[in-house]
């Protein structure tokens, strides 16, 4: 299926995984590329060594084009775009919306940025500043997220701006698919449903979880780290949002000295990161030391598989999936249900 998209990043199909930290590795994006989709992986929770690795095992798994996703106002982000730059990754896309410098340092090394946003505003903000497409996820998406439902803020989106847009938020198959062409996207975006493939490497058991959950068990919630966030509710989930606020920030300074041990980085360093965040989104310093939770609590879930300990973040979709295909199975099933969908709609005319 040719769109704007594809044309601009290469991949025969209009279908993009995202980024999910501790879940998008080398395993599932190099799955997700030989699919002819367009993989991405998920930088933010790799040291530099790390993430220098992970481009490398990638390339030796595929020879299709993938992406890597960025934080953007993280204090290392120029040395990781060096790192990108350097491994001739050719696609780079954003969970906050990069700043015009950075776009114009890899828009020269001709790589294609595509930033993720949760409005309009900041849609045509990173259009004026030179982004090739957005991103755009609606308020079904799992993870941080915001509260217009997709199917309102993907049209005001593509009227806003002239450049490709990708629909994210509550999309696992073909009907999706086409839905989303019809509002005007060049192709859509999933987390969730890349998540629940055999590809993916989370554990099993946290799996079943996702398997289990009905639509009305994914919840929206601001006790992990004082934003919104989508993800399947679970005792865990419960007792957070009953505990005070000096309990959970003791818990957030604890997981913050864990994901400083993990992750190399110094406590000066960290600091930078969370200025940044608080300065970004307006946050108070106790959000920001909520924040820190949240790398930890996903990933006691997503990798260690302590479904008791951590956070499962999650698009509504997962009350609506059912099985666990490899992602060339997924990518070849919601193509075919495409091209039945579009093909019922021609003879219906």
């Amino acid at each position: 299926m040719d769109t704007a998209l594809t044309r601009l990043v290469g991949v025969r199909h209009p279908i993009v995984q995202t980024g999910m930290g501790w879940v998008a590795g080398p395993r599932l994006v190099s799955a997700t590329a030989n699919a002819g989709a367009l993989g991405i992986l998920a930088s933010a929770t790799m040291t530099l060594d790390q993430l220098r690795d992970a481009i490398r095992e990638v390339k030796s798994r595929t020879d299709a084009p993938f992406g890597v996703n960025l934080r953007a106002d993280a204090a290392d982000a120029d040395e990781r775009v060096s790192i990108m730059l350097d491994e001739g990754v050719r696609v780079a896309s954003f969970a906050l919306a990069p700043s015009a410098d950075l776009i114009a340092r890899l828009k020269a090394a001709d790589v294609v940025v595509i930033p993720s946003v949760g409005a309009r505003r900041h849609a045509e903000k990173v259009a004026a500043w030179g982004a090739d497409a957005v991103l755009v996820q609606g308020g079904e998406g799992g993870g941080h997220t915001g509260d217009v439902a997709t199917t309102v803020l993907l049209p005001q989106v593509v009227d806003a701006v002239g450049i490709p847009v990708v629909a994210a938020g509550g999309f696992f198959d073909g009907r999706g698919l086409v839905a989303a062409l019809a509002y005007g996207a060049a192709g859509v975006a999933m987390g969730t449903r890349f998540l629940l493939t055999s590809d993916s490497t989370v554990p099993d058991a946290v799996k079943r979880r996702y398997l289990a959950a009905g639509v009305k068990d994914v919840t929206v919630t601001r006790a992990v780290d004082g934003l919104p966030h989508r993800m399947l509710r679970t005792e865990l989930v419960n007792s957070l949002e009953r505990s005070g606020r000096s309990r959970r920030l003791l818990h957030a300074v604890r997981r913050a000295a864990g994901f400083r041990a993990l992750s190399g980085l110094t406590w000066r360093r960290m600091l930078r990161d969370g200025l940044a965040m608080k300065h970004g989104k307006e946050l108070t310093w106790s959000q920001v030391l909520l924040a820190a939770n949240t790398p930890m609590l996903l990933r006691s879930a997503m990798v260690d598989g302590r479904t008791d300990l951590g956070v499962m973040a999650s698009g509504q979709v997962a009350g609506v999936i059912d099985d666990l295909p490899s992602c060339a199975e997924l990518v070849g099933r919601i193509m075919k249900e495409a091209e039945e969908v579009l093909e019922s709609l021609r003879a219906a005319r």
